[in-house]
């Protein structure tokens, strides 16, 4: 009798252990079915932001490092009046203010008066807490965020979570147009992408650890995760750093 009970104990387990794969195998294929078409409305998303022509007027501006195009294009809304002071977020902490004047070639006197640098930030989310602090010292209502298109998404979703009082307005940089599919036929567009979309999906993931408050009045994550670097060569990239 025990025998038979034995026996018949084993396809039971074996008919469970099927089961709980099966199921395992469904949630793994949702998961990934989740993360493709995620992915594929992020990249139409990015592909199709534009840089805009004439950004309405905002109390600051705010640039984050990572790209020679990215300074640029601030220090050119900073001349045409759209913001009174600009953020820089990430630069180098060895960089003299002269170093990044001279790298980036813009009008000595208003970079003098007018440009801030935060040398703390090594990250998206160290970028979004060190701009937080900024913002609320000067007590702007409205920021211009200067970030290439690609990395806008999640630029945005770090910002608003501790700019709680200021209005953000994007301005992606675009340097490659990746509209119409284009990304689909770029092997290194598609890797940025991804990388990216993986680093949002994370960013995302984050809005469920609870923020508190720190003795500076901003809200900082309880856990982040470090985020490899990236750099710029020459001259410009002893001047400025991030971690995207």
């Amino acid at each position: 009798m025990p025998a038979a009970l034995t026996r018949g104990a084993a396809p039971a387990r074996s008919g469970r252990l099927r089961f709980a794969l099966r199921i395992c195998g469904f949630f793994v294929l949702a998961l990934l079915a989740l993360f493709a078409g995620g992915f594929g409305w992020f990249a139409d998303k990015v592909s199709n932001m534009t840089t805009p022509a004439n950004p309405a007027k905002a109390d600051a501006i705010i640039v984050l490092t990572g790209g020679q195009s990215r300074l640029d294009a601030a220090m050119d809304l900073l001349a045409s009046g759209k913001g009174e002071r600009l953020l820089i977020s990430g630069v180098h902490p060895s960089a003299s203010r002269r170093q990044l004047q001279v790298a980036l070639g813009g009008d000595k006197q208003l970079f003098s008066c007018c440009v801030d640098i935060d040398r703390a930030a090594l990250d998206t989310i160290g970028n979004a807490e060190e701009s937080a602090k900024w913002v609320e010292s000067h007590a702007y209502g409205s920021i211009i965020l200067v970030t290439n298109n690609y990395h806008m998404p999640r630029s945005l979703l770090e910002m608003s979570r501790l700019l709680h009082g200021a209005r953000l307005e994007p301005y992606p940089v675009v340097n490659t147009n990746l509209g119409n599919g284009n990304w689909l036929t770029k092997p290194e567009a598609l890797r940025v992408l991804l990388t990216e979309y993986s680093k949002y999906v994370l960013a995302l993931a984050r809005g469920v650890v609870p923020l508190r408050p720190t003795a500076e009045g901003v809200a900082l994550a309880e856990a982040s995760a470090a985020l490899p670097s990236s750099s710029y060569g020459g001259a410009r990239s002893e001047a400025t750093r991030r971690r995207p």
